[in-house]
Order: C-alpha cells, then sequence, then structure tokens
C-alpha cells in the first residue's frame, strides 16, 4: 500500500488517517497542534513537523484544515508544500472547504513547481470519514483524477465534476441543502413538540416519504435529545454559509433560504455556542410544549 500524507488531523482528519491506516497504508501526517499529532500516533500515524516535511514523504496529500487560510498556508505557505524539495509528480488533493479563488490561485502555485492538485470537499462527517462513506466533489485535470481515483475510493462515493474549482463550487451546492436543512429540522421539530407529537417517532413516520431523507433520521434525534456534542462545529457552519453567500452574491445568484441560514448561524455563533455542533441551531427557537 502506499505511502500518504495528511495535513489536519482535527475531527475529520481523525476519521480520515483511521480509515486510511485501517487500509492498510503507511500514513504521515502533521497538524499546528502538537497534541493532535501525538494522538493520532495512536493509530499508526507517523508524525511529521510541517506539511512541506509531509509533501517529501507521500506522493499523495490530502489536506483538510480549517480555512481557506489555513489551507494556503500548508500549500503555499513558508513551510508549505511549496517550500518542499522533489514534489513534481506529486499530488495535492484540498478536502477542505476552500473558496474557489483561493483553490485556483493555490492550483496554479503548485503547478510551477509540478505537484498536481485537485479540490475535493467532501460530505458526511466524521463518521462517514472512518467508515469510507463520504460523498466526495473533484475537480481537477483527468490525469489528476485518474491518480487520486483509487486511493479516493478507499474513503467513499468520488464523483469528477470537472476541471479546477467545480469540487468547491459543486460543495457550494451541498452546503444549501445541508445547512438549510438544520434550521427546517429544527423548526418541523418545535413544531411536533407544540402539538404534543411525540417527535422521536417522527422519523419512523415519515422515512418513505419524500420527507425521509439522510438528514432526518439522525439529526432529529440529535436536535430532540439536545445532544450538541460536536460532530462539526457550528463556527464552521458559519464559515461555509458565509463563503456560500460571497459565492452567490459574484454571480448575482438569488439565494433567500440561504440567508436566512446564515443569520441563524450568526446569532448561534454570537451567544457563544459556536464550539457546539451544528444542530445546536435549535436552541434558538423557543419550545412550548403542550
Amino acid at each position: 500500500m502506499a505511502t500518504v500524507g495528511f495535513v489536519g488531523l482535527g475531527l475529520m482528519g481523525q476519521g480520515f488517517t483511521q480509515r486510511l491506516a485501517e487500509k492498510g497504508h503507511r500514513v504521515v501526517g502533521f497538524d499546528s497542534d502538537a497534541a493532535k499529532v501525538a494522538a493520532a500516533a495512536a493509530w499508526g500515524v507517523t508524525p511529521a513537523d510541517s506539511a512541506a516535511a509531509v509533501a517529501e514523504a507521500a506522493d499523495i496529500v490530502l489536506v483538510c484544515v480549517i480555512n481557506t487560510a489555513a489551507v494556503e498556508d500548508v500549500t503555499t505557505g513558508p513551510r508549505g508544500f511549496t517550500a518542499a524539495r522533489g514534489i513534481a509528480g506529486k499530488l495535492c488533493v484540498d478536502v477542505s472547504t476552500t473558496e474557489l479563488e483561493a483553490t485556483k490561485r493555490i492550483a496554479a502555485a503548485l503547478a510551477a513547481r509540478g505537484m498536481d492538485f485537485l479540490d475535493a470537499p467532501v460530505s458526511g462527517g466524521p463518521g462517514a470519514a472512518k467508515a469510507g462513506t463520504l460523498a466526495i466533489m473533484a475537480g481537477g485535470t483527468d490525469a489528476a483524477i485518474a491518480k487520486a481515483a483509487p486511493l479516493m475510493r478507499e474513503l467513499g462515493h468520488f464523483t469528477h465534476m470537472g476541471g479546477v474549482g467545480t469540487g468547491q463550487a459543486t460543495k457550494l451546492v451541498n452546503q444549501t441543502i445541508v445547512l438549510t436543512n438544520y434550521c427546517v429540522l429544527a423548526e418541523a421539530l418545535r413544531l411536533a413538540q407544540a402539538y404534543g407529537v411525540d417527535a422521536a417517532k417522527v422519523p419512523e413516520a415519515l422515512k418513505s416519504g419524500f420527507a425521509g431523507s439522510n438528514m432526518l433520521g439522525p439529526i432529529f434525534p440529535q436536535m430532540l435529545a439536545e445532544d450538541f456534542k460536536p460532530r462539526g462545529f457550528a463556527r464552521q457552519v458559519l464559515k461555509d454559509l458565509e463563503m456560500l453567500q460571497t459565492a452567490a452574491r459574484d454571480r448575482h445568484v438569488a439565494m433567500p433560504m440561504a440567508s436566512q441560514a446564515l443569520t441563524l448561524y450568526r446569532l448561534l455563533n454570537a451567544s457563544g455556542r459556536s464550539e457546539l455542533d451544528a444542530v445546536a441551531v435549535v436552541s434558538l427557537y423557543p419550545r412550548e410544549e403542550h
């Protein structure tokens, strides 16, 4: 099995690297938080002291970090991939959710050093990363896709969407659907409670109809139980919604539902709940029980 590089060992990175290790790959990893690097060593991740060192150790390097600035730092920063030796012919796969213009800048900077690039953001959360059931939407050349495909198909359903940037554009489509649905499910739960419905039965009752979805089954019970342990963070949802708003504005796309979700997540984060799970948006809705 191949040596795989991985930069970013947070919640998603843990799931990814555990999956890769279980599939028999040697994984070399780096995170700016030394405690996360030490934790990952427990499931076999070989520590590296910089992103550049990861790029030197592996032919394919996955990047899974918190925001666009972090992606730019690990790819083109002073200790990033462009500072590494011998990266020509290697491949960077950015599985983070990254701004479109930055994605194109990064791809161009790496290409100047001979390194291929894919933007391949994912959906499904840490559990899906560990299970290898992620939705992976990729943008890049046919050659880069062919190089990445065997590995990425071990991590989930891997779809080539077009040239560089189309993976991130598809992730914005995904986030439009997912992040507005958090708010819709919160409203639906409060409506059920207001009318004395046993809300725990709602997912089973609706699963065979159009309301049944990948979100209703797991998310409704989390909201009902007020289980706000982060599987992802509310601050990340806000970041993605702000990014979505910018992309929509740049192409004059009207997105009133996504704008409402953005307002709710701004309120959630401003109220000190940024480190909770995205489902905590339900806590903004008053509860009235009969």
